[in-house]
């Protein structure tokens, strides 16, 4: 098996095209583990420069075309890093930069875990997580908040294979890493494995020198240890001559060996003698989580290696044809699969009985849960953020598939955020029944908190980067481990920021999870701008994935809550709904932007299809528009009462004063863009909510747009049917104050609004009703 492997690296690095030098000093690990190691139950998140390798494999495999490998980086090709969603071979996690990729597999074994305890879960065999890591990823500081969580909980079946190659973009890695890694590793409870030495050079350091060779090797600079490489065999000889020549044996053990085989030896490091690796692998016997240090030389095997400049390089027309001459592939045969091998037939055979590939694809799907309708409130005045709360205190009191399958998580926030009631119900889970102590030493709280299998909530540290990456693992169950969970996350709304990496990350996946952020904007006033955000709800917007809303009223909350529950389960075609031209049955992850503020509701519940079909649309009309509107406020989240208030004070002077209700300003523009597109492409009939919605709106009406956020939020709405608009937001880092306080002095009180109105209309006293200024 190791000689075919053999043989199968060697194809490999013909395979892989550009990114030589960053990929091929993971061939032998890759090798190792997808032909020998790994098995279908196994899931990999390869290092993002490993993807010609990755891409390789799986055309020898049959799971990519030769067309997209010479498309490579190109469009429509083969992805530069692997990508569940737009690759077609078989990615198990995304990959991309800053170490998001390896810190995702600990989650992803925490929800396997989680799976795994529940009765309703399938049998299947518990697959270990693996990611294949660059060493310079190591500095990315999600790695370690990823390793407290996991040692938290008692994380297992984690590996990680680092690509310990010392070298990263700008240069090489300062000495003594590996002992800071180890001893970190170690900290947490891993079980760290060294891979220093190759099998050539063990068999060396048996030979008289050998033992002043292996001190040689580990008493040199990494910088040394990389130009010789580079420098070849004939730099070996003199610099290992000159330093240990004078010791018993050594000058044999080099006469013994040429030039190349002296290259040869140097370069057979522990992450590049599949025999080592194997051999390495094969001996853990345990499920604690593992980290294998595999010493590596980047650009191994081509005339790359070792330089510093390397990263990225592509090599040179002649390097390439001695190249593929020295591994003897023949020209036009670049992309036979078995054109280098001795032994096609045998290797074809062997394919055939590698485990990790015997079962073909491995995502799985989960039936679609449904959902027995919206749970409406009673309250007359509560805020969305309480109502949010309660909504899931009452799924936590059913027995049915949706409540069944919500995992809850917080970042040190489930208290503040509203999760408390849900949690005392369903318990935090562990894989081990943990006591409550208050409850035993009979101390009275309010947090009736049990640990145990059963729980439904995954408590963390205060790292929103965590959040986001335990949401993404526990959004792509469906797909990973074969049962649909439907995960939700709170943090408090500014710092969506934090993790803001994570959470677009998540989304590359397509994984499915509901994200609330709560409380929101300079509403929060008494914790100042420190805690107010202002620039969520443009990020709700812009990030592709991702459905935001935010409800002002219960009601509406209870509806979209209902509908989001089945978005996130959704995986039809991307066809364009014709009346909102949006996408929704491909579905996707849903983003609530709830406040503390209790507002007065407007009704306890709206249950008519029209006030449904508008809030998951994105606006319905609380003051609907007449022939002599002049004046349209549209306002999104919990400025409602200074908006209905205004168009109260206005009604004498303005008229019939509309006011537009905006639950989701990012599936209105979402729809109104694709139309535009749409048009521009010959589908003239393309339209969209809001220009339906503004349809009716006489076209010298005026556009006041409010919002606790941003005035870009809502400031594009002129421009739909091209209304003279005015956007009130904040624009700027909050204070401590009072709502009132706060909203007075960002211009969003119902005394700017009516302002606005005013000198909006002042230029235009002369112009009677119905005429256009122009």
């Amino acid at each position: 098996m190791i000689h075919n492997a053999n043989h199968l690296r060697e194809k490999g690095e013909v395979k892989v095209g550009g990114h030589q030098a960053s990929s091929a000093s993971l061939v032998s690990i890759m090798t190792a583990l997808y032909f020998h190691v790994l098995r279908p139950e196994d899931r990999v998140a390869v290092k993002p420069h490993a993807s010609p390798v990755f891409h390789g494999i799986q055309y020898l495999m049959g799971n990519q075309t030769q067309e997209k490998l010479q498309n490579f980086r190109g469009f429509g090709g083969a992805q530069s890093y692997p990508s569940r969603t737009k690759d077609i071979d078989d990615v198990d996690f995304s990959t991309g930069s800053v170490g998001l990729g390896v810190a995702i597999t600990a989650f992803a074994s925490i929800v396997q875990d989680y799976i795994a305890a529940k009765s309703w879960s399938k049998d299947r065999p518990a697959g270990r997580m693996i990611a294949l890591v660059g060493d310079a990823e190591l500095d990315e500081g999600n790695i370690y908040e990823c390793l407290q969580e996991g040692w938290k909980h008692d994380l297992r079946n984690t590996w990680w294979v680092i690509d310990y190659n010392r070298q990263s973009l700008d240069g090489v890695v300062r000495e003594g890493l590996w002992q800071r890694i180890e001893g970190i590793f170690t900290a947490f409870g891993w079980d760290v494995k060294v891979l220093k030495y190759g099998a050539l050079q063990q068999s060396a350091f048996k030979e008289p020198g050998g033992e002043a060779l292996r001190g040689w090797i580990d008493r040199c600079p990494n910088q040394l240890y990389s130009a010789l490489t580079f420098q070849g065999g004939g730099a070996w000889r003199k610099r290992l001559s000159d330093e240990i020549g004078g010791e018993a044996g050594v000058t044999e053990l080099l006469a013994a060996r040429s030039d190349e085989q002296l290259s040869d030896l140097m370069n057979n490091l522990g992450g590049h003698c599949i025999e080592t690796l194997t051999r390495t692998f094969e001996s853990i016997d345990h499920d604690r989580p593992t980290v294998f240090l595999a010493y590596t030389i980047k650009g191994w095997g081509t005339p790359l290696a070792g330089h510093k400049d390397n990263h990225a390089g592509l090599m040179t027309k002649a390097q390439m044809e001695s190249f593929q001459a020295r591994i003897g592939v023949k020209h036009g045969e670049e992309w036979e699969k078995f054109g280098a091998i001795r032994s096609p037939e045998r290797v074809h055979n062997f394919l055939k009985t590698v485990p990790f590939f015997a079962e073909g694809r491995r995502r799985f799907s989960a039936p679609t849960l449904p959902s027995v309708g919206p749970i409406f409130l009673d309250d007359r005045e509560l805020s969305t953020q309480a109502g949010f709360g309660k909504i899931l205190d009452a799924l936590a009191q059913r027995d049915d598939p949706i409540s069944a399958r919500i995992v809850t998580t917080a970042p040190d926030v489930t208290v503040s955020t509203n999760l408390g009631p849900w949690v005392n119900r369903r318990g935090l889970f562990a894989r081990e029944q943990l006591p409550d102590t208050f409850r035993d030493e009979r101390v009275p709280s309010t947090q009736k908190w049990e640990f145990g299998p059963a729980g439904q909530h995954i408590e963390l540290g205060i790292a929103e980067m965590n959040l986001f990456l335990l949401l993404g693992a526990a959004g792509l169950s469906h797909s990973l481990f074969g049962e649909r969970l439907l995960p939700i996350g709170t943090v408090y709304d500014p710092f969506v920021a934090r993790g803001l990496d994570a959470l677009n990350y998540a989304c590359y996946q397509d994984a499915r999870f509901m994200i609330v952020g709560t409380p929101s904007g300079v509403t929060l006033a008494p914790e100042g701008g420190a805690h107010q955000s202002i620039g969520s709800q443009l990020i709700g917007m812009s990030q592709d994935g991702l459905a935001s809303f935010e409800p002002a009223y219960l009601d509406e909350l209870s509806v979209i809550m209902d509908w989001a529950f089945d978005y996130m389960q959704r995986d039809g075609d991307a066809t364009h709904d014709p009346r909102t031209w949006l996408r929704d049955e491909t579905g996707g992850s849903i983003y609530l932007r709830l406040t503390t503020r209790p507002l007065e509701q407007i009704a306890l519940r709206r249950e008519d299809d029209a006030f449904r079909q508008g809030v998951i649309d994105g606006a319905y009309w609380l003051r609907k528009p007449s022939a002599r509107t002049r004046i349209v406020l549209a306002y999104q989240g919990c400025v409602a009462p200074e908006v209905l208030m205004a168009a109260g004070s206005m009604a004498e002077a303005y008229g019939d004063v509309a006011v537009l209700a905006v639950t989701s300003a990012d599936r209105l523009n979402a729809g109104w863009t694709a139309a535009q597109r749409a048009r521009r492409h010959g589908h003239l009939r393309a339209h969209s909510h809001i220009e339906a919605v503004l349809g009716d709106v006489s076209r010298v009406a005026n556009l006041i747009t409010v919002t606790d956020g941003h005035p870009a939020t809502l400031g594009w709405l002129g421009s739909v049917h091209g209304h003279k608009t005015v956007s009130l937001g904040v624009e700027h880092f909050g204070q401590t104050g009072t709502i009132a306080d706060l909203y007075a002095h960002f211009g969003i009180d119902t005394h700017a609004i009516i302002e606005t109105a005013e000198a909006l209309t002042r230029s235009e006293a002369a112009v009677p009703f119905g005429v256009s200024a122009a």
